[in-house]
């Protein structure tokens, strides 16, 4: 039988809407879409670029937390209410995934918060699994 456990991040959406930060299956972990809201506060920096750097803490937790990390992506979504603020995002998002080059995907869409300049989903394979 295939593994399948949630994984939680503790912030408060989770509980009121629903659902896991992300979700181990078998090999695959999916991070759902990750805003920039330091969970241990639930405060979130107006900057985009220090936004897109707590999704990627965020989605490091979580990777984490399933046995992997950023070099086990192989998928990438880029949510933004503006297109302007993916440039700026760029150099973070390089450091990140520049040497693993996930199949990405940048949307310009509205998000649930107007404070939400950038939200970031992630899918992964585990190594050894």
């Amino acid at each position: 039988m295939t593994e399948r456990r949630a994984i939680s991040s503790g912030s408060v959406f989770e509980d009121r809407i629903g659902y896991a930060r992300a979700v181990v299956d078998g090999a695959r972990v999916h991070v759902s879409g990750t805003t920039g809201f330091d969970y241990a506060t639930m405060t979130i920096a107006d900057d985009v670029v220090e936004q897109a750097e707590q999704c990627l803490d965020n989605i490091a937790a979580a990777l984490a937390q399933a046995g992997c990390d950023f070099r086990d992506v192989v998928r990438v979504r880029y949510l933004l209410p503006a297109r302007e603020d993916f440039e700026p995002c760029w150099p973070s998002l390089r450091r990140a995934f520049g040497d693993v080059r996930p199949a990405a995907t940048m949307m310009v869409c509205g998000l649930a918060d107007p404070r939400m300049r950038i939200e970031i989903e992630v899918e992964a394979r585990r190594a050894g699994s």
